[in-house]
């Protein structure tokens, strides 16, 4: 059965052990909490401090090109990975939308999808955009699943090596393929209790399919009493035992500098608060040549 959504036939081979190395942060949470923004921050944060930043945008929006600060031109004219079908059947041996039963090759070489798919984006990020179905009755996303799951555990990265997902809300359309690849989760809330039960259910999500590493962000705090109402809500919610819990306060210039986040990456509070998340999640590496601080 397929290991993406359980209507293909048997993969052609067996999953490859998840590589050592580097770090995979997959950025989860409800819908408008914040997800894209904080993905974007983070990446051009990392890739500054001299990670080599790989952003995945794997929701149907398509809004982590502008947000990374990639031209509007540009960002609009990226095909993403779930209409470029050639590609994907040339790895995986199925098209986009097609439909369950046929054999599907769930661990494709994808040694060349960055240099094949992905774009450049501000401060050396590179920026695959997976996409999604668009039309009713768009069919199976399998096939591109199964290549991004793929791309992403197959990787052997380096110690200085970042991987940043930007989803939709919630973690079920990654399925089990999808998640083999991903060592830690940002669970994004803000403080309401509709996104906290979305995000502990994300949470719980990727705990089952094996993501240990699971942090929550409160994003646009304006006091402790904003995080003080987001830990009740996750009480009354049965309680989560997550990693760490970092308030990312209400920052004015995300605001001011939509769609790109040039304007908060300057300085901010919010900068130093994901700073301070991202320094519990991956090791710092001596910054590079030219590189800022």
């Amino acid at each position: 059965m397929c290991d993406t959504c359980g209507g293909h036939g048997p993969s052609e081979a067996a999953r490859p052990h998840v590589p050592i190395g580097g770090s995979r942060i997959v950025v989860v949470g409800k819908g408008g909490v914040g997800k894209s923004t904080l993905s974007a921050l983070l990446a051009r944060m990392l890739a500054r401090r001299g990670f080599s930043v790989m952003a995945v945008d794997a929701d149907e929006q398509r809004n982590l090109a502008a947000t990374l600060g990639v031209d509007i031109g540009t960002a609009t004219s990226i095909v993403p990975l779930a209409e470029d079908a050639d590609y994907i059947e040339e790895k995986t041996g199925a098209r986009p939308g097609e439909g369950a039963g046929g054999m599907l090759r769930l661990n494709p070489d994808t040694s060349d999808l960055v240099d094949r798919v992905s774009v450049p984006a501000p401060d050396g990020v590179r920026l695959v955009v997976m996409g999604g179905v668009r039309r009713a009755g768009g069919g199976c996303l399998c096939p591109e699943t199964a290549l991004v799951a793929s791309a992403v555990a197959g990787m052997h990265l380096h110690h200085e090596d970042v991987v940043v997902m930007d989803t939709h809300a919630g973690v079920e359309h990654f399925g089990r393929a999808l998640a083999r690849g991903f060592d830690t989760a940002i669970v994004v809330v803000e403080p309401s209790f509709n996104a906290v039960q979305v995000g502990v259910e994300s949470a719980m999500l990727a705990r089952e399919l094996g993501i240990d590493s699971l942090h929550l962000a409160v994003n646009r705090t304006r006091s402790q009493d904003d995080v003080d109402r987001v830990l009740a809500h996750v009480d009354r919610l049965g309680g989560f035992p997550f990693t760490s819990v970092t308030a990312l306060p209400f920052d004015r210039s995300v605001v001011d500098g939509e769609p790109a986040v040039d304007l908060t990456l300057e300085g901010s509070a919010l900068v130093d608060a994901l700073a301070a998340l991202a320094s519990t999640i991956v090791t710092p590496v001596p910054l590079a040549a030219g590189s800022v601080a």
